[in-house]
C-alpha cells in the first residue's frame, strides 16, 4: 500500500509543479494593477434618454501590460470596476410582439388556399384587429389562425373573438404577455453577456433581477461609459422599401398613409432630409444575421460594416432585392434611418454592405452590437456606480493577514505536535494553496472576497485531513503495531472519515454553484476546488513522502 513506483512519483511531482507554476504568476503579480478611482454612485433617471446611439471612442487596450499567463480573475469586490442596473419597459415587449403578430397573421391568410380576403389592419389598446371581406369565411381564419395563438406548451397566448360579424380581433392573454415578457429577458441577458465578451472584460457577473431589471458587474473597468454605449444600442436592424407613393411634405409633418410608417435620419446622414415613409410590413430584420465586421469600402474608403445573412434570411433578401430592383429601401438600426439606397441590381449572396458615415470606431462598435445580436427590448440605466479598487485592496491584505496568522499557527502546532509528519503536513498545506490557485487561473475562475473565506475554509479542511491521519497513526502504534503497519492502516482508517467529511461538503458547495449567484458561486468554486486538492494533498502528497521516508531510513520507531 505504501509502494510509490518511480513513474508514479514522477508523475504527481509533475503535476503537482507544473499546478503551482500556474499560481506563480497570481502571486507575483500585483493583484490591483488598475489606478485609484473615486467611489462614486449615480442614480440615473429611468426617463432620460441615458442609452442614446453613441459614437464614443472604445479602449480596446484596457491594459497593455496583461500577463500572457493564465492568472486568478479577481472579482468587482476585489478589483474594483462598474456596476450597472439596467431596466426593461414592458410595454416595448408588448408592441414588438403586436407587430411581429400582425405580421404573422397577414401572411398566413394570405398563404390560405384559397387565399382569404381582408382590409387592412390595424391596432389600438393592446388589440389586433382585421375586417373580413365576407363573413363566411370566418371559420375558416379562426382555424388558418389557431397554430399562432398557441404557446409552447400548448397555452393559449392570444383570445379570438368576432365583432360585427366580420371583424377579427386577437387579444395577448396574461400567460401570454407574461411568457413575452419572460422570453425577452432572457434574451436581454445573453445579448448583454455576449457584448461583454466582445468587448474582451472578463468575468463579468450578469444577474437578472426581478422580472423587468439586469444587474451588470464588469471587474477592473473604471468607466462604465463605453460600456453603458455598447448596451445601449439595441441594434435592432431593420430592411424596410420606401414607400414611393408618400409626399415628402406629409412625410416632414409627420402623417404617414396607410400601411406606412415614418422613421427619422440618424444624425450626420447625407440623405439632406429628415425623414422617411416606408412600408409598414415585409420588410427583413437582422435577427437572421450570422455575422458582422467592420471594414472599409475599397471604392471609396468609406468605413462600413459587413453583414452576412443566414441561409433562410439571404433567400428573404435575394427575393426582397430581386422583386424590387430599382425602388429604395431604408436600412433602419434602432429606429433611425442611417441608410436609403437602391437596388440596383438582385443581391443574391446573403451578403450586404451597411454605410452611413461611420467612423472606425463607431464601424466596429456597431458591427459588435450586430455580431452579438438585438437585444429584444430596450434597456435603460437606471443605477450606475464606479467601486474603487481601494476597497478591494484593503479586504485582500485583511483576508491575507488572516490566512497568513491563522498559517503560522497551525503549522507552528502541527510541527511541535507531530514532528516529521507535521513538517509534511506543513509542505502539503503549502502546495494545496499553490495548487487551489493554479487551478483558479486555468479555469479562468473569479476570486472575490467570499472566495477568500473559502481559501481559509480549505486550509482548515486540509489541516483537519492531516490531523485524522495523524492521530490515527498514533493510535495504530499505541496498539503495538509495527511502524509500517501502523502508517498503512492510519492512512487507511482516516481516509474513510476524510472522504466522508469532504463528500458531503462537495455536495453542499456544488448546490451552493447551481443554485446560488455572484458571490456566492465564488465562495463555491473556491470551496469545491479546495476540498479536492485537500484531499489530494493530505492523502496522496504526503503518503508518498511519508512512503520514501520509511524505504530510505527504514525507522524503528517514529515520533508522531
Amino acid at each position: 500500500m505504501l509502494e510509490f513506483p518511480l513513474w508514479k512519483k514522477i508523475s504527481l511531482w509533475v503535476f503537482t509543479l507544473a499546478m503551482a507554476a500556474a499560481a506563480l504568476p497570481s502571486l507575483v503579480q500585483p493583484f490591483m494593477a488598475q489606478p485609484e478611482v473615486a467611489v462614486a454612485a449615480e442614480t440615473v433617471d429611468a426617463g432620460d434618454d441615458v442609452l442614446a446611439e453613441s459614437n464614443a471612442t472604445r479602449d480596446d487596450e484596457e491594459d497593455d501590460s496583461e500577463s500572457p499567463f493564465p492568472q486568478v480573475n479577481l472579482g468587482l469586490d476585489l478589483a474594483g470596476g462598474s456596476h450597472l442596473l439596467l431596466e426593461a419597459d414592458p410595454a416595448d415587449v408588448a408592441v414588438q410582439r403586436l407587430e411581429n403578430m400582425e405580421e404573422a397573421v397577414e401572411a398566413a391568410l394570405r398563404n390560405a388556399t384559397p387565399e382569404i380576403e381582408f382590409g387592412s389592419t390595424s391596432r389600438n389598446n393592446g388589440q389586433l384587429s382585421l375586417i373580413l371581406e365576407t363573413a363566411a369565411d370566418i371559420d375558416r381564419a379562426r382555424s388558418v389562425l389557431e397554430p399562432l395563438m398557441m404557446g409552447d406548451g400548448l397555452q393559449r397566448e392570444w383570445d379570438f373573438s368576432v365583432d360585427d360579424g366580420q371583424r377579427i380581433v386577437l387579444e395577448s392573454t396574461d400567460s401570454g404577455t407574461d411568457a413575452a415578457l419572460n422570453t425577452a429577458m432572457e434574451g436581454a441577458v445573453e445579448v448583454v453577456r455576449r457584448r461583454i465578451d466582445l468587448l474582451g472584460t472578463r468575468e463579468p457577473t450578469i444577474i437578472r433581477q426581478g422580472e423587468t431589471r439586469i444587474v451588470v458587474q464588469v471587474p477592473g473597468l473604471a468607466d462604465p461609459q463605453a460600456l453603458k454605449d455598447q448596451l445601449g444600442q439595441t441594434a435592432q436592424l431593420e430592411f424596410k422599401l420606401v414607400d414611393q407613393q408618400a409626399l415628402q411634405t406629409n412625410t416632414d409633418a409627420g402623417v404617414a398613409g396607410a400601411g406606412s410608417q415614418i422613421f427619422p435620419f440618424a444624425e450626420g446622414s447625407d440623405e439632406g432630409l429628415s425623414a422617411i415613409a416606408v412600408k409598414r410590413l415585409g420588410g427583413i430584420r437582422g435577427d437572421s444575421l450570422i455575422d458582422a465586421r467592420a471594414g472599409v469600402d475599397q471604392r471609396n474608403n468609406e468605413d462600413v460594416v459587413n453583414i452576412t445573412f443566414d441561409q433562410q434570411g439571404g433567400q428573404r433578401f435575394a427575393k426582397l432585392s430581386t422583386e424590387n430592383v430599382g425602388e429604395r429601401f431604408a436600412i433602419i438600426l434602432d429606429g433611425e434611418v442611417i441608410s436609403a439606397p437602391q437596388f440596383n441590381e438582385p443581391i443574391l449572396g446573403g451578403a450586404a454592405q451597411i454605410s452611413g458615415n461611420f467612423t472606425a470606431e463607431s464601424a466596429n462598435q456597431l458591427a459588435i452590437s450586430l455580431q452579438s445580436g438585438a437585444l429584444p427590448v430596450p434597456l435603460t440605466v437606471i443605477e450606475e456606480r464606479t467601486v474603487s479598487a481601494e476597497l478591494g485592496e484593503q479586504s485582500i491584505r485583511s483576508g491575507l493577514i488572516a490566512m497568513m496568522i491563522g498559517s503560522v499557527a497551525v503549522i507552528a502546532l502541527m510541527i511541535a505536535t507531530y514532528g516529521r509528519f507535521g513538517v509534511y503536513a506543513t509542505i502539503a498545506l503549502v502546495f494545496n494553496v499553490l495548487i487551489l490557485l493554479g487551478a483558479m487561473a486555468i479555469g479562468n475562475f473569479t476570486l472575490t472576497l467570499p472566495g477568500i473565506a473559502g481559501f481559509v475554509l480549505t486550509v482548515g479542511a486540509a489541516v483537519d485531513a492531516n490531523v485524522l491521519i495523524n492521530e490515527r497513526i498514533r493510535e495504530e502504534r499505541k496498539r503495538g503495531r509495527k511502524v509500517i503497519t501502523a502508517v498503512e492502516n492510519g492512512y487507511k482508517e482516516a481516509s474513510r472519515a476524510i472522504y466522508d467529511a469532504n463528500i458531503t461538503n462537495f455536495i453542499a458547495g456544488a448546490l451552493l454553484f447551481a443554485f446560488g449567484s455572484g458571490p456566492i458561486r465564488g465562495f463555491a468554486v473556491v470551496l469545491v476546488i479546495g476540498l479536492v486538492t485537500s484531499v489530494f494533498t493530505a492523502l496522496t502528497l504526503t503518503k508518498m513522502w511519508v512512503a520514501g521516508y520509511l524505504s530510505a531510513r527504514r525507522p524503528k520507531d517514529i515520533t508522531i
